[in-house]
């Protein structure tokens, strides 16, 4: 039965969570791309399938697709040569015609998709370009650069219920194509048309990791960190520079995610942890005072604590009486750790009641609270700083607590405490 309650709790939450997300995004604006990797892939339907549900959710959804393989293929059967500078593509004039048809043909490979699942989508030329030209001697041949984006048509085509889709080519003031970067495209895109979200759906992108952990998420403050300590591909870099370059400038959140997995962008878009990795400006995480609607998610969270008797049991009541001693770490709206601080009159402060939803406990987000509790504390002018534990020891000796005697607690507490249970105290050294 106990393991019953576990389940449905689970699923329960994470039906709470699909509507919060449902509430938070209704009418926001994603851009999307997807790599030929992704669009040449078995599960190429499958996200098709999901991006109509987004669109038929209420969102509003822009998609840009990527083209190199298919223009690889095109350029290959004319026998027309290209290379690559920088990660950009190098051809003359003569291959643009070429180019221009398998971009086009990649973008209604996707409006045909879209078409399947009842969705009607617009193939534009909304991107105004100018050449790359010659860059320290070297000629970028007819490879483009984004100058503006026809934002005012766009906000036309979107509030008319449609879905754009943008080729990888831009046209000059008197209507000269251009190659440009689809991937550069997507940031851009994002940015002029305010986007809340970008994704980079990629067909072939290796797992963003961290001490062997895959990271769901990073602040653009850390970017560059990572870039420099944590990874030497190529493709990578490129991803959390726009990502970053993305947030800088005006879009909320921009996402990597992996085109192998089935549902990605679903799972990404509605659960606080999702599949693959965001880059964020914003507080998505934050640690806030309780307020009296917490109170059912705080006994979530600690609910599997009591259960294995690392906690005590705690009603609504026993919250509400000490609701001003609560903090919880807030995910986009969704409690994930709970803690209380509570003050004593010979100015001992004592940690209780933490509880880190499992899920998320190997994001530190429970170190981040305690160490948010003892700031605040010291603030208050706590003489020193103590918790009770039978099966967290461990735990609290690696962020800095070490055991001392039951004598040191103040007496009040000490009237509490039962032999019985036999938990120890670890004070902060």
């Amino acid at each position: 039965m106990m393991l019953m309650n576990q389940i449905t709790n689970k699923k329960a939450e994470n039906v709470r969570d699909v509507i919060r997300y449902l509430q938070k995004f209704k009418n926001a604006l994603i851009v999307i791309y997807l790599d030929d990797k992704t669009i040449g892939s078995p599960l190429f339907s499958s996200h098709i399938r999901d991006i109509a549900l987004l669109h038929k959710a209420g969102l509003k959804v822009v998609i840009i697709p990527g083209a190199r393989a298919r223009i690889d293929e095109v350029l290959s059967s004319a026998k027309l040569n290209w290379t690559y500078k920088d990660n950009i593509r190098i051809t003359d004039d003569k291959a643009m015609p070429f180019i221009k048809m398998a971009a086009f043909d990649v973008s209604n490979t996707v409006m045909t998709n879209l078409a399947a699942n009842n969705i009607t989508a617009v193939i534009g030329n909304w991107v105004r370009a100018r050449a790359k030209g010659v860059l320290d001697g070297f000629d970028f041949g007819a490879a483009g650069e984004i100058d503006r984006l026809d934002t005012a048509s766009l906000d036309t085509v979107l509030n008319d219920g449609f879905i754009p889709i943008f080729p990888c080519i831009g046209w000059s003031s008197v209507g000269k194509p251009y190659n440009i970067s689809s991937a550069v495209l997507a940031q851009q895109v994002a940015v002029e048309l305010k986007a809340d979200k970008l994704f980079f759906v990629m067909g072939e992108q290796k797992p963003i990791l961290k001490d062997g952990e895959i990271v769901p998420a990073m602040n653009i403050e850390e970017v560059d960190s990572y870039v420099a300590n944590h990874t030497d591909d190529e493709q990578t870099k490129n991803l959390l520079g726009l990502c970053k370059n993305a947030c800088q400038n005006g879009v909320n959140r921009s996402h990597i995610l992996d085109g192998n997995l089935d549902g990605v962008l679903l799972t990404e878009i509605f659960s606080d942890l999702g599949s693959g990795t965001m880059i964020y400006t914003n507080d998505y995480g934050n640690i806030r005072a309780i307020q009296q609607n917490d109170i059912p998610s705080v006994l979530a969270v600690m609910r599997p604590f009591v259960a294995s008797g690392k906690l005590l049991p705690r009603t609504e009541g026993d919250v509400k009486a000490r609701l001003a001693d609560f903090y919880v770490y807030d995910f986009d709206g969704g409690v994930r750790a709970c803690a209380s601080l509570h003050k004593y009159d010979d100015g001992q402060f004592e940690i209780a009641a933490v509880a880190v939803d499992e899920a998320y406990s190997h994001m530190g987000i429970g170190p981040k609270l305690l160490e948010s509790l003892v700031q605040k504390a010291k603030s208050c002018g706590a003489k020193s700083v103590f918790i009770m534990t039978t099966q967290a020891s461990d735990w609290f000796e690696k962020i800095g607590f070490a055991e001392d005697k039951i004598e040191s607690i103040p007496e009040e507490r000490r009237a509490k405490w039962s032999p019985e249970r036999g938990s120890k105290v670890y004070r902060l050294k």
